[in-house]
């Protein structure tokens, strides 16, 4: 097939488009290399990908409405996969115009090409943050999750609606995704793990939240990407059972899914923490600190839908994937 991926420089963006070149797709990657962090390891990313054959490099940003409808125009993908999107739960406490533009007016403009330039299925990036202030444990899709507790949730919240919309009123088959604290190598900089690793290899001390009682289920970057996979090859049909009397809010009428991706086991960041400390070999210095505002004290992915639907669960525990960031860390800073 020919896919459209927006976020190829990212962490999730470039590791699919990578599976998917290696399965003989052709891949369209759009990525506007933003600064939100260190923009080498984005460039890294990308020259992987530049080297195989296939490969499409488009730097453009979302919310350019002209230049979207043009990459649409120009290639038309037979189906997209939108991942790109202004990240992060405590960056949206000091710049909440950047989920506006990218998370929202950027979706929009990936709804109208899709719209406009018969796309056969449009999946994208959610997250688990839209549970918010929920606490029913595992999380299921079916689930209310109508009380975000940061803008990056509630920008996610209104992909997932803004998607259904479509939907409906154009029959665009849509999936969204909710994925659950992805990590690997070539993972984020300002993520947890890449955080700690840094600081307790360099010998400074690592900020601890909630003073190490959160709980995450970690979700390894290798099941992340099988998971789209599996999602992208199954366009969603309507759900002929749905009712407006008891609305499902992960089927419809219309075209449309939503799905968990996570490990279905959350893991108390202390466990965590130690599992870093064996895997280099050296102990963590810790200042723990009270849970910081937008973020919640636990996630656990219901993936019953997920495992029905494409036969495919997560599985890589911690004491697997953890080490073989570790050692991709060490060999690309040279520790």
């Amino acid at each position: 097939m020919k896919v459209l991926v927006t976020g190829t420089a990212g962490f999730i963006g470039s590791h699919l488009a990578q599976r998917l070149l290696a399965r003989g797709d052709e891949v369209i990657g759009i990525d506007n290399i933003n600064d939100y962090y260190d923009v080498r390891i984005k460039h890294a990313r990308l020259e992987r990908l530049k080297a195989q054959r296939g490969f499409t490099e488009l730097r453009i940003s979302l919310e350019d409405t002209a230049a979207i409808d043009a990459a649409f125009r120009d290639h038309a993908p037979q189906r997209v996969v939108n991942l790109a999107a202004q990240a992060g739960v405590r960056y949206s406490l000091v710049n909440p115009r950047a989920y506006i533009d990218s998370n929202l007016v950027g979706f929009m403009n990936i709804l109208e090409g899709c719209r406009h330039h018969n796309v056969e299925h449009l999946v994208y990036a959610s997250s688990s943050s839209v549970y918010g202030a929920n606490t029913k444990m595992p999380f299921s899709v079916h689930d209310n999750v109508d009380h975000p507790v940061s803008l990056y949730a509630a920008s996610k919240k209104a992909n997932e609606l803004m998607a259904h919309t479509y939907s409906h009123l154009f029959r665009l088959p849509t999936t969204g995704l909710r994925f659950f604290t992805v990590y690997g190598p070539w993972g984020r900089p300002d993520m947890a793990l890449f955080l700690f690793t840094r600081a307790i290899l360099t010998g400074k001390p690592i900020e601890v939240y909630n003073y190490g009682k959160c709980q995450r289920d970690f979700t390894y970057v290798d099941d992340i990407v099988e998971g789209v996979i599996r999602v992208l090859d199954r366009v969603p049909e309507p759900n002929p059972r749905w009712s407006g009397n008891h609305p499902d809010s992960a089927t419809s009428l219309a075209p449309y899914r939503l799905y968990n991706i996570g490990n279905n086991n959350p893991v108390e960041l202390e466990r965590f923490i130690e599992i870093i400390e064996d895997a280099l070999g050296k102990k963590a210095e810790k200042i723990l600190l009270p849970l910081q505002p937008g973020d919640v004290p636990a996630t656990y992915a219901d993936i019953d839908d997920l495992t029905r639907d494409t036969g495919f669960k997560p599985a890589t525990p911690l004491d697997v994937g953890i080490p073989k960031f570790i050692a991709w860390y060490r060999e690309y800073y040279g520790q």
